[in-house]
This record gives structure tokens, C-alpha cells and sequence, in this order.
């Protein structure tokens, strides 16, 4: 528990920090991955933000040693509350009514699955075959670089709205699904036992590719849409899609089995079913900026 809190708060910091200095960046973009990488290594804050990431990645191996998918997956989207909370103070960022009552829901919705948890009663699976994780990851990986590109030449049209976000958050989701489920495998590697075996393992296992691949795209997709959208919108969408793809799929996956009571099956699969209903429910669109005060406003002849 004390691990899953602290990589709440690493990662929540991290993901201020790095908005935080992208702001004062140049625009950056995906089909110049060599340039981003560039002006974003040349900013101290935001590499402080990478490192707070990566203890935060630290902490969350620790967490899936010790837990079940499900129940870290509720611990970690608590962090939030305190990423909405640092958003607003450090970065400015004010989320709409419609955005704070979603916010709300999708930790009640949580919340039932933390109390779908039994101690002692759930299984941490420590294996998954390796086919299975691959046909799971890789169809994932291409839907979500394939719902990145579609967004991408949406915001390319000259008369569109100003987008929220939630489609990038979406797709980044998908891509930290799988490096959940990643990091998952690669801490079950490491319970074996002594560093030369444990290590064989880890290269024989599709996990540490998976790793890199989802660290490289979604390095570089992240921070496209970061700087474009609220971290205070984008960030809580991809945790959702990652904490329920983690929780659905991982579960099946690792083979840690639904619970047994009735409540507790109930709890968890109404959980489950409100976070979707209200990730499909937030809005698309920013409102338009409203035309200054005393502007004239154009009207046909």
C-alpha cells in the first residue's frame, strides 16, 4: 500500500513537471521525434519530471510483487485527485463541472473495485504464457498508434474545435496498458531465484521489448499531447484506460481469478463498467474561446 501511494505521488509530480516545462517549449511533434527529444533533454524541470517517473516505475514493481492487477490498478488511479489538485496550483489548469463530476465517478467507480478486495483471498500470479501476452499486447499497441494518428489529422483541419484531449489520452492509455502489463511480467522474472537466472529469464521474455517499444512511442506521443491538451483531462483519461485495461486484461492474462461472493464479483464488475460508461461520456471538445471584449462579431449581409 505504502509503495502504490508513493508511486501515485511520483508519477503525479512527474506528469506536472513535464507540462509544466513543455509550456515554455517549442511545438513539438511526433513526426520529429529527433527534434522533441532534443528540446526536451535541454530543460531541467522536465527532466526532473522524467526522474520522478522513474521512481515512480521503481515503486510500482514493488507494488505488483505484492498485490493483485486489480487491486493495485484501484490504489493507483486515487492519484487523481492529487494530479487534478497539482494541476490547478502549479499549472493553472481549471477542469469544467461535466469534467469534476466524471473525475468523481470514475473514483467511486474505483473505489469498488478496492472494496471487491479480500485480503488473504486473492491470488498475485507470478506467470502468464508468453503467446498469450503477445496476443494480447501487440493488437493493443496498433490500435492505439493507429487512434493517435486519427486524432492527429483531426486537429490538422482548419475549422475543427479545440480538442480536449480525451482521444490522445486514449491512445497513450493503451500503450501504458501494455507496459503495465509489462512491468508485471518483468517483476514476476525477477522473483527467480539469483541475478543470473533471473536476468536469462528476462531476455528470453517479450517483456522488456514490450517495454521498449511502448517507452519510446509513448515518450514521444505523450509529450505531443501534453503539450496540447490539460494535463488535468488527458493524464486522467490515460490512467483509466490503463488502470481498466491493466485490471481486465492483466487478471486474465496472469491468470488471477474474479472473486467468488457475489458482492465482491458485483462490486467489481459494476466498477469496471462505470469507468468505461463515464471515460465514453466526457466530452470530446473544448468550448471555443469566447471573441474579446467589445470585439464586433460578424454577421452575413
Amino acid at each position: 500500500m505504502a509503495a502504490a501511494l508513493l508511486a501515485n505521488t511520483l508519477y503525479s509530480v512527474g506528469f506536472v513537471l513535464e507540462k509544466r516545462a513543455l509550456t515554455s517549449l517549442p511545438e513539438v511533434n511526433i513526426r520529429q521525434p529527433v527534434k522533441l527529444l532534443g528540446l526536451v533533454l535541454r530543460s531541467p524541470l522536465w527532466i526532473g519530471g522524467s526522474l520522478s517517473l522513474a521512481a515512480g516505475f521503481g515503486a510500482q514493481l514493488a507494488v505488483y510483487r505484492t498485490l493483485p492487477i486489480a487491486a493495485a490498478q484501484g490504489i493507483f488511479v486515487s492519484g487523481l485527485v492529487l494530479l487534478v489538485l497539482l494541476s490547478a496550483r502549479l499549472l493553472g489548469e481549471e477542469t469544467t463541472g461535466r469534467e469534476r463530476y466524471a473525475l468523481g465517478a470514475i473514483l467511486a467507480a474505483l473505489l469498488m473495485v478496492v472494496l471487491s478486495l479480500k485480503e488473504g483471498s486473492d491470488q498475485v500470479s507470478r506467470d502468464a504464457p508468453y503467446q498469450l501476452i503477445l496476443l494480447v499486447c501487440v493488437p493493443s499497441l496498433a490500435a492505439g498508434v493507429w487512434l493517435y494518428g486519427s486524432a492527429e489529422r483531426r486537429t490538422r483541419h482548419r475549422h475543427r474545435m479545440p480538442t480536449t484531449g480525451v482521444e490522445y489520452g486514449v491512445a497513450v492509455g493503451l500503450l501504458y496498458g501494455v507496459s503495465s502489463l509489462a512491468i508485471k511480467g518483468v517483476s514476476s522474472c525477477l522473483t527467480s531465484s539469483g541475478l543470473g537466472s533471473a536476468v536469462v529469464e528476462l531476455l528470453g521474455s517479450p517483456y522488456p521489448y514490450l517495454l521498449l517499444f511502448t517507452g519510446a512511442f509513448g515518450l514521444v506521443m505523450s509529450q505531443a499531447a501534453l503539450q496540447r491538451c490539460r494535463a488535468s483531462l488527458i493524464v486522467p483519461v490515460c490512467t483509466t484506460v490503463t488502470c481498466l485495461y491493466t485490471a481486465v486484461l492483466g487478471t486474465l492474462s496472469f491468470g488471477e481469478s474474479l472473486p467468488h461472493d457475489p458482492l465482491r464479483l458485483a462490486l467489481r464488475l459494476a466498477g469496471t463498467v462505470l469507468a468505461v460508461a463515464v471515460l465514453l461520456s466526457m466530452p470530446k471538445h473544448d468550448p471555443a474561446p469566447k471573441p474579446p471584449i467589445g470585439a464586433k462579431e460578424l454577421t452575413p449581409p
